[in-house]
Formats: structure tokens, C-alpha cells, sequence
């Protein structure tokens, strides 16, 4: 067994794509994958952050806030995910009400 750390995932293969980054605390940043390294520490261009509603931080808003270039430290990263070839859906498991 080697001394060397690998993480789990493969994220050569979305570097100078467009993904989704959800961070611990709730934010959620969308961007072009310029580099990582093995501590999952990201850096996304044209980084675009999805603002929370304030009367519920569960939610985001239509609100944005542009970032540009940023660094996402590892330890603050829950998901990876491309953002091609997603579509968001509404939760089939919500009741109406009434029901």
C-alpha cells in the first residue's frame, strides 16, 4: 500500500467544464473546473453563486452573485456534479395538499 492519497472521484474528466459545487453551510456555486488536487481543494472560473432565501436557508433563490475566479477549499465540498446533461425535476415525493 502506497503512502500516497487518491481521491475517489475522477474529476480530470470535468476540468474546463461547466459543474456544481455544493458547500457545507448551504452554498452552492456553479462554474468552469480549472483545477484540483488531492484534497478536493477546487478552482472554478466564471464561478456563480446560488443565493439563499433568508427566511429559509434550505432554498435558493433566483438571486446570483457573480464571483469570477475562486478557490473552493476541500474540506468545504459535499458534491461535484457536471452541469451538462442535468435537469432539475420537481421532488416526486411531496404530497399535494389535501392528500
Amino acid at each position: 500500500m502506497s503512502g500516497r492519497k487518491e481521491t475517489v472521484l475522477d474529476l480530470a474528466k470535468f476540468v474546463d467544464k461547466g459543474v456544481q459545487v455544493k458547500l457545507t453551510g448551504g452554498r452552492q456555486v456553479v462554474g468552469t473546473l480549472k483545477g484540483y488536487d488531492q484534497l478536493l481543494n477546487l478552482v472554478l472560473d466564471e464561478a456563480v453563486e446560488h443565493l439563499r432565501d433568508a427566511d429559509d436557508p434550505l432554498k435558493t433563490t433566483d438571486q446570483k452573485r457573480s464571483l469570477g475566479l475562486i478557490v473552493c477549499r476541500g474540506t468545504a465540498v459535499m458534491l461535484v456534479a457536471p452541469t451538462d446533461g442535468t435537469d432539475e425535476i420537481s421532488n416526486p415525493f411531496v404530497q399535494p395538499d389535501g392528500a
